[in-house]
């Protein structure tokens, strides 16, 4: 069925990195997909993100979804492969492991506590080692001396998240996706005879099924669809250094060099609302922090900062949720979007298109965890 221009079989709202890798997903079976994209003007959290294909850490509080974290890296070659294939982009997807650094022994042994929870409740299958200061020189030799050791785990990784992002946007546009740039999507109407109107400033669309990843933009409108979805801003500030000789292979969780050569330093986990903007106070903390793990950095230039809001749940797990008020309607939002990005584009999508859940007991990622029961609500 050939379809006009602002009407698709689903709408996704939202086009960042968890929108970009949903429509893709759906586009690749067989849907026809239009994204409703609100512009540069939007918070666009993927501009935040580190690069980082993470798994250490994720979940001490969800076992699912440290299992979720770790299926999503072990998926990423593959997608890595097939959007180069479709597009000549590399996304410059690297999983040699990754470190998180301590530079105190009760950072340390917090972090071997999390970890060790988090073991405990995968039944002990759940990769990580615990390095002192010597085995970490002698991993990374331009490690820091005031660096007391780290965790190390062997499914992390690093990739380039503009590279990702614009891979997945060709290579869903290439396999015949459109993307409605009708600004900021305002309300979305359940129509009586099946399916939704999305109105927009910039125009509506109509489509039968709706995908809402519209990152902060999720809180508004999953309600309009019977669907919660309790998101919160996290600023986080990043820099980014001019080039320099290689001397980090493996990413950190504050520190990574990219693959051309400049290094990326974040680690500010800031409660400013809608602000994006930088401080002199939060860079200056980085930048002491980096030089501290990495010497190395000392004197070396700084050419870009910026700041941006990452989307956080309560429990910082991932929603994904169908409306039982409104069928075909969906919400799907992480705070680990790029780690992720490879199930959103496959068992999520196909989730999305005929209703075959990733796991059993998917509904563990469902907004409706976040309910207040009536009888606490009265108390």
């Amino acid at each position: 069925m050939v379809m006009s221009k602002n009407q698709a079989d689903v709408a996704v709202v939202g086009s960042g990195a968890t929108g970009l890798a949903i429509a893709y997903g759906l586009r690749r079976l067989g849907l026809d997909v239009a994204i409703l994209d609100a512009g540069d003007r939007g918070p666009r959290a993927s501009t935040a993100n580190f690069g980082l294909v993470w798994v250490q850490g994720k979940g001490p509080q969800s076992p699912a979804y440290a299992r979720w974290s770790r299926a999503a890296a072990r998926a990423w070659p593959e997608l890595a492969a097939e959007l180069k294939d479709a597009t000549g982009i590399d996304v410059d997807l690297r999983q040699g492991g990754g470190l998180y650094l301590c530079l105190s022994e009760k950072d340390l042994a917090a972090r071997m506590e999390t970890f060790s929870r988090i073991r405990e409740a995968l039944d002990g299958d759940y990769p990580f080692t615990v390095m002192d200061h010597a085995a970490l020189a002698a991993r990374v030799p331009a490690i820091g001396p005031e660096v007391v050791g780290g965790t190390f785990c062997p499914e992390d990784g690093h990739i380039n998240p503009l590279k990702m992002c614009r891979a997945l946007q060709s290579a869903f546009v290439g396999a015949g996706g459109r993307s409605l740039c009708l600004g900021s999507v305002e309300r979305v109407t359940p129509l009586s005879d099946g399916g939704f109107r999305l109105e927009a400033a910039g125009g509506t669309c109509e489509a039968g099924k709706v995908v809402i990843a519209a990152g902060l933009g999720c809180h508004k409108l999953a309600p309009m669809v019977g669907l919660t979805a309790p998101v919160a801003p996290q600023r986080g500030q990043l820099l980014i250094s001019e080039r320099v000789r290689p001397f980090l292979d493996l990413p950190t969780a504050h520190v990574r060099q990219t693959a051309e050569g400049t290094v990326q330093i974040g680690d500010t986990k800031e409660e400013t609302g809608l602000d994006t903007g930088t401080t002199l106070a939060g860079m200056i903390a980085m930048a002491r922090r980096a030089v501290r793990l990495f010497p190395v950095l000392s004197g070396v230039r700084l050419v870009r900062a910026w700041g941006g809001l990452r989307i956080l749940t309560p429990d910082v797990a991932p929603i994904y949720a169908q409306s039982d008020s409104c069928p075909g309607a969906y919400v799907a939002t992480s705070h680990s979007a790029i780690t992720l990005g490879a199930l959103h584009a496959g068992p999520v999508a196909r989730w999305i298109a005929d209703g075959t859940e990733p796991f059993a007991h998917f509904e563990v990622f469902h907004g409706k965890r976040f309910a207040i029961p009536a009888t606490a609500a009265g108390e």
